[in-house]
C-alpha cells in the first residue's frame, strides 16, 4: 500500500477539483464543504508529500454525502495531454480488491458451491498442504483470515500457463525450498498477511465457477451492481479505459530512490501511448489452474463512486436498487470478528500495527487507541491498499451506515517517511480521513 500526489485544482495544474455535495451537513451548509475542499486541496498540494491525484467519497446515514476529485489521472509529457481526475476515474485499488473478491466468493458460498470449513484441496483438484504440517487441511476460512500458513516469500503472481500447484506442491518445479510455507505455525495458528492466499482463492473460484476469474467476478458482483469496473484493464470498455488513472511516484519503478522535486514517473496503467493488452501467455490460460494473472489480490480497477456503490450495498444488508446481491446473514458472517492481535505478537504479525483485527476478507479498525483510522468515534471495517504508488482506504461503520473512501494515485515522497500521528497510516492519509470524517460524518 503506497502512494499519492498533488493538485490545487482549477488552474494550478490543468487538473481539477470536481466536488459533489449530495447532502451538506445541517449545521455548516455549503461553507462546511468549502472548508473541506480547501483542506483536501492543501493536503494534495502539500510540498512535503505532493499527490498525483486524489478521489474521495463520504457516505452519511447510508447516502452519498460528498465526493471530490483533485489532480490529474494522467500527467502530460510531450504529446500526451494532462487529464484531470473526475468522478468516473478508475484506479487500480490494490488490496481493496481482496475484500471485493471475497464478496464474489461469498455468493458461491450462498449457492452451496463451496463451504468455508472444507479442505480446499477438494475444490482445487490438487492437494494444498503445508509440508511442515501435512496432517492439517487448509480451509477457506484459513485463507480469508490470513491464517493458512502460506507466505509471500516465494512470490504470489505466476504467468498464465503456469499452474499454481507448481509453486505450492513439494516436488513441483517452482516449489524450491518451500519458502511459501511457514515452518513454525500451521493452519489456524498465526496471522500473517498473505497475497498468495488470494491467488489460491481466485483459482478455487475459477474451478467451482467454471469461468476465468475476471469474467466470473463480473457475473457474480460487478454486473449485478451496475459497475464499470474490472480485474484487468484490457477487458475494460473504451470509456472506462480512457478514465483509468495512471499511478505515479517520483521515483523509478525499480528503485527506492525518491526525488521529491523531480518528474512524475508512471508506475502502472500508463496507456497514453501503448494499448492495454491481455496478460502475457493468455492463449495458454487454463481456467482453474492459476488465477493470479487477473490478480484477485490487487488488480481491481474501479472508481471511488463504484466503491461507494459496493459500500452502500453492504450498508443496505446486501440489497442494491431493489435486488438482493447477498443475504444479510452472509454479510454478518463475513464481517464478524475472526482474529484480534493479542498485543504481544504471539498470535500474528501486525505489520507495525497495520493489521490488528480481521474478519473474512476484511480488515477491522475499532475505535480504540492504535487501531482507529480517524480521530473521533469511527468504528470501521473494510480494507486498505498500497501498490505502485497508490494508497487506498475503504472504511465503513456498517451499523451506523457511515463510510469513507480514499484513492490517491501516487506520491512525490516516500510515504514510509511520513508516519501517522495515531495509526499505521501515513500522516497525509490520516489528515484526509479525519478531514472527511469531521466535515461530513461528524458534522451537525
Amino acid at each position: 500500500m503506497n502512494g499519492y500526489r498533488r493538485t490545487l485544482l482549477g488552474m494550478a495544474l490543468a487538473g481539477a477539483c470536481a466536488p459533489v455535495c449530495a447532502a451538506a451537513p445541517a449545521g455548516g451548509g455549503r461553507r462546511a464543504f468549502d472548508k473541506l475542499e480547501r483542506e483536501l486541496a492543501a493536503i494534495a498540494a502539500d510540498p512535503a508529500c505532493e499527490l498525483a491525484s486524489l478521489s474521495v467519497l463520504a457516505i452519511r446515514n447510508g447516502e452519498l454525502a460528498y465526493e471530490g476529485q483533485f489532480g490529474r489521472r494522467r500527467i502530460g509529457h510531450g504529446a500526451v495531454a494532462d487529464l484531470p481526475a473526475t468522478p468516473d476515474t478508475l484506479y487500480r485499488v490494490a488490496s481493496i480488491s481482496k475484500m471485493v473478491t471475497t464478496l464474489g466468493l461469498m455468493r458461491l458460498v450462498e449457492d452451496g458451491a463451496v463451504t468455508l470449513e472444507a479442505d480446499v484441496s477438494g475444490y482445487l483438484g490438487f492437494t494444498l498442504r503445508n509440508p511442515n504440517f501435512p496432517a492439517r487441511p487448509i480451509t477457506l476460512r484459513h485463507l480469508l483470515t490470513h491464517t493458512s500458513s502460506l507466505r509471500d516469500a516465494a512470490g504470489y503472481s505466476l504467468p498464465a500457463g503456469t499452474a499454481l500447484r507448481e509453486l505450492t506442491m513439494p516436488g513441483e518445479r517452482l516449489h524450491g525450498d518451500g519458502a511459501m510455507w511457514a515452518t513454525t505455525a500451521g493452519p489456524g495458528d498465526y496471522f500473517t498477511y498473505s497475497n498468495l492466499g488470494w491467488g489460491v482463492i481466485g483459482t478455487l473460484m475459477e474451478r467451482v465457477g467454471g469461468e476465468r476469474f475476471d469474467r466470473l467476478m463480473e457475473r457474480l458482483l460487478l454486473q449485478p451492481l451496475g459497475l464499470q469496473a474490472g480485474y484487468h484493464p484490457a477487458a475494460l470498455p473504451p470509456p472506462a479505459l480512457d478514465n483509468l488513472a495512471t499511478l505515479y511516484r517520483k521515483r523509478p519503478v525499480d528503485t527506492e530512490a525518491w526525488h521529491r522535486h523531480g518528474p512524475w514517473i508512471a508506475q502502472v496503467d500508463d496507456y497514453s501511448v501503448q494499448p492495454a493488452l491481455p496478460p502475457p501467455g493468455s492463449e495458454r490460460y487454463v481456467i482453474g489452474d492459476n488465477a493470479t494473472p487477473f490478480s484477485p489480490t490487487g488488480g481491481l480497477r474501479i472508481s471511488a463512486r463504484g466503491l461507494g456503490t459496493v459500500m452502500r450495498m453492504l450498508m443496505n444488508d446486501g440489497m442494491h436498487e431493489g435486488r438482493r446481491i447477498l443475504r444479510r446473514a452472509t454479510l454478518a458472517r463475513m464481517f464478524a470478528r475472526q482474529w484480534t492481535a493479542d498485543g504481544q505478537g504471539g498470535n500474528g504479525a501486525t505489520s507495525d500495527g497495520l493489521f490488528t483485527c480481521w474478519g473474512l476478507g476484511n480488515a477491522q479498525f475499532p475505535d480504540q487507541p492504535g487501531r482507529r483510522l480517524v480521530e473521533g468515534g469511527f468504528d470501521a471495517a473494510g480494507h486498505l491498499g498500497d501498490a505502485y504508488g497508490l494508497r487506498s482506504v475503504f472504511a465503513a461503520d456498517l451499523p451506523r451506515r457511515n463510510g469513507l473512501i480514499v484513492l490517491a494515485g501516487g506520491s512525490a515522497a516516500d510515504p514510509g517517511l511520513q508516519p501517522g500521528a495515531y495509526s499505521a497510516l501515513a500522516r497525509f492519509e490520516e489528515r484526509i480521513m479525519t478531514s472527511l470524517f469531521q466535515h461530513v460524518i461528524a458534522a451537525r
